[in-house]
């Protein structure tokens, strides 16, 4: 847990809150279809695995075939994953299809 010191809070009238309770905040309305696509044939020559680090959700898991298996239901839609990854054509992000993805609910 953050303590309310290490709390970051640019904004004064949004209450201060941990990233943890924060994303308890989250829903998540799933698309059928994945709207990030990640090719587990151009990841397997990657040695950095930059995603599996990066992602704040911890969605990218390395398989035991040397790939990466991405689930996509409780992205953030953050784009870190895209922004990290250094294969191209390893990552095709998309927004969701309208009315999916992640929803922040103020508390």
């Amino acid at each position: 847990m953050i303590s309310p010191a290490n709390r970051i809070n640019p904004d004064p009238t949004w209450p201060a809150i941990s990233f943890e309770d924060r994303i308890a905040t989250a829903a998540f309305h799933v698309h059928h279809n994945a709207h990030i696509v990640v090719d587990s044939a151009v990841c397997a020559d990657c040695s950095t695995r930059e995603c599996v680090v990066a992602c704040p959700a911890k969605l990218f898991v390395p398989t035991s075939d040397g790939g990466i298996l991405f689930n996509y239901e409780q992205c953030f839609e953050c784009g870190t994953c895209y922004l990290v990854c250094n294969r191209e054509g390893a990552i095709t992000w998309n927004y969701p299809e309208g009315g999916h993805g992640v929803v922040f609910k103020r508390t």
